[in-house]
C-alpha cells in the first residue's frame, strides 16, 4: 500500500518557480511536499542561468587581457586558456548556490521534498515514488528543456545543448550553435573569447525578439569579435565527418552551403515538461507549447495551478519567481493576481548586454498611435568613454503624455539599468518623473536621463515659450 500524504499544497518541480512557492507556503505554516525528479534548483541553477553567465564570466576575462593595451596595462601575447579551470570555475560557482536549493534546506524549513517522478493518477491525486498525495491545491512547475528540432542526421552525431555543454573541459576547435537566440548568442560570444572558432545558424534574424535597432548594434559587435553569424540559413542535414568532425549543410538563398567543425551545440529554443505527468489523468490540458492556463494561472482542472516555462510563455526565471508570488496569493489569501507581461524585463548577457522592458517601438504604435522615441548614445556619457565601452543606445518609447512605455539598452551594464526602467515603467512613471530624479555622476544610467531629457528640447523653441522666458527677463 502507498502511503497517503494530505498536505495543504503539494508542489511539482524543484526549479525556481517551485521553490519559491513551496518556501513562501512554509514560512506561512502551511504544510507543503515539493516533488522532484533530477536536481534541485531547476535548469537555472544546474544547467542555465548560473552556468551561461559563470562561462560569461571567463570569457569577459580573457577579453580584457586582449583589451588591457587600450588602458596603458601591457599583457604579453595572448590569454592562455585552461577549459578544465574554466569547467571548474563553474561548476564551483553552481555548487557556492546549491545549498540555497538543497533537499536539507527546505526539510529543514518544513518542506517535505520526495525524490521521485510525479505523475497524476486523476484530479486529486499525484502518485510520486511509494507515496500518494491528495492534497488541497497542486502546483505545476516542472520548467522546460532544451528544445532539439527533427534535424537529418542529428542523431547521428554527438551533439551539445544546454544541458550538456558545461560539462565540456576541453578546448572546442571549432563549435557549430544552431540558433541565434539569446542562449546561442550567449554561448557564441563566451566561446570565442575562450579560444575556439564559432559559427553561428540562424534560420530567421538572430536575437528576433529584440529590437532590430539595437539588435544589429550588438551583432555587429559581435561580428567584429571573429563571430560568423549566418542568419536565414535554414539548416538541412548534419553528418559526421572524419574521425571527429561535424559537417552541416543548410540552406540560403535557395542556395545549399556546408559548415565543418568539431562539436555542434543545438539553441533552437525550449519545450515545456510535461512528458511522464499524466496531465490527461487529471483534466490538465496541454500543448506542445505548454500548459493551458487562465489569467489567473489555473489549469482547466482547478484545483492545479501552472507556473514559468511549463505554461509555454515568457521563459526566463524572474517569470517563474513572478508567477509563483501571484499564485501564493491566491493559494494562501485567496486573492486572484494576473500577471502582466507589460513590466517584465528581459537581458541578453552578451558583451555589450542587451535589454529590454515594457513595449517596443512596434508595439506601442500599435497600441497608442502617437508615441515619442527617445534615443541617446553611449558615446556621449563620460563613464563610458572613461571605460572605454562607447558601443551602445539607450532606446525610450512613451505615450503622447509622457507615460515610459516601454525601454530598450545595448551596452555596458544594461541589466542592471533595467532594473530601475522596470521599477519606472510597473509604477506608471513619467518623463517628468525621472528628470526630477538625480543620478550620483559618472554612471550609466545618466545616458538613460540624458534621453529623457531630449523630449524637452522642443520646447525650446516654441514661441510662447520663448515670449514667456523674454517676458520674464524684463519685468520679472
Amino acid at each position: 500500500m502507498a502511503e497517503v500524504l494530505k498536505p495543504d499544497i503539494c508542489v511539482i518541480g524543484a526549479g525556481s518557480g517551485g521553490l519559491s512557492v513551496a518556501a513562501a507556503a512554509a514560512s506561512f505554516g502551511v504544510s507543503v511536499v515539493l516533488i522532484e525528479k533530477g536536481k534541485m534548483g531547476g535548469d537555472c541553477l544546474n544547467y542555465g542561468c548560473v552556468p551561461s553567465k559563470a562561462i560569461l564570466a571567463a570569457g569577459k576575462h580573457a577579453q580584457s587581457i586582449r583589451d588591457a593595451a587600450k588602458f596603458g596595462v601591457t599583457v604579453s601575447g595572448d590569454p592562455k586558456v585552461n577549459f578544465k579551470k574554466v569547467h571548474d570555475h563553474i561548476q564551483d560557482v553552481i555548487a557556492q548556490i546549491e545549498p540555497n536549493d538543497s533537499v536539507e534546506r527546505f526539510t529543514g524549513l518544513g518542506v517535505e521534498v520526495i525524490e521521485a517522478e510525479a505523475r497524476f493518477k486523476d484530479e486529486r491525486t499525484v502518485v510520486a515514488g511509494d507515496k500518494e498525495i491528495k492534497a488541497r491545491r497542486f502546483v505545476v512547475a516542472t520548467g522546460s528543456s532544451a528544445f532539439v528540432p527533427p534535424i537529418k542526421g542529428l542523431d547521428s552525431v554527438s551533439y551539445l545543448t544546454n544541458e550538456t555543454i558545461f560539462e565540456n573541459t576541453k578546448k572546442m576547435g571549432h563549435l557549430i550553435i544552431i540558433g541565434g537566440g539569446p542562449i546561442g548568442m550567449e554561448m557564441a560570444q563566451a566561446y570565442k573569447r575562450l579560444g575556439c572558432e564559432v559559427t553561428v545558424l540562424e534560420g530567421f534574424k538572430a536575437l528576433g525578439k529584440d529590437d532590430p535597432e539595437l539588435t544589429s548594434i550588438l551583432l555587429e559587435k559581435l561580428v567584429e569579435e571573429g563571430i560568423v553569424l549566418v542568419e536565414d540559413a535554414m539548416v538541412a542535414n548534419v553528418a559526421p565527418r572524419g574521425k571527429q568532425g561535424i559537417r552541416v549543410t543548410y540552406t540560403k538563398d535557395d542556395k545549399e552551403h556546408t559548415v565543418d567543425g568539431t562539436h555542434i551545440l543545438v539553441a533552437t529554443g525550449r519545450a515545456a515538461n510535461v512528458d511522464g505527468l499524466s496531465l490527461g489523468a487529471a483534466g490538465i490540458e496541454y500543448t506542445r507549447r505548454g500548459i493551458s492556463v487562465s489569467k489567473d494561472l489555473r489549469t482547466t482542472n482547478k484545483r492545479v495551478y501552472a507556473i514559468g516555462d511549463v505554461t509555454g510563455g515568457l521563459q526566463f526565471t524572474h517569470i517563474a519567481n513572478y508567477h509563483a508570488g501571484l499564485v501564493i496569493r491566491g493559494l494562501l489569501f485567496r486573492k486572484k493576481a494576473v500577471p502582466n507581461n507589460d513590466m517584465i524585463p528581459w537581458v541578453t548577457y552578451t558583451e555589450p548586454e542587451l535589454g529590454h522592458v515594457g513595449l517596443t517601438e512596434e508595439q506601442a504604435r500599435e497600441k497608442f498611435g502617437t508615441i515619442k522615441v527617445l534615443r541617446w548614445p553611449y558615446h556621449e556619457n563620460d563613464r563610458a568613454q572613461a571605460e572605454r565601452k562607447t558601443t551602445g543606445l539607450v532606446k525610450m518609447v512613451t505615450n503622447k503624455k509622457g507615460l515610459i512605455v516601454g525601454v530598450s539598452i545595448v551596452g555596458a551594464s544594461a541589466g542592471e539599468m533595467m532594473n530601475m526602467w522596470a521599477l519606472a515603467i510597473t509604477n506608471k512613471m513619467k518623463l517628468g518623473d525621472v528628470v526630477g530624479y538625480v543620478s550620483p555622476y559618472p554612471t550609466f544610467f545618466e545616458i538613460g536621463k540624458r534621453a529623457v531629457i531630449t523630449s524637452y528640447v522642443p520646447l525650446a523653441k516654441k514661441p510662447i515659450i520663448r515670449s514667456v522666458i523674454n517676458f520674464l527677463q524684463k519685468f520679472g
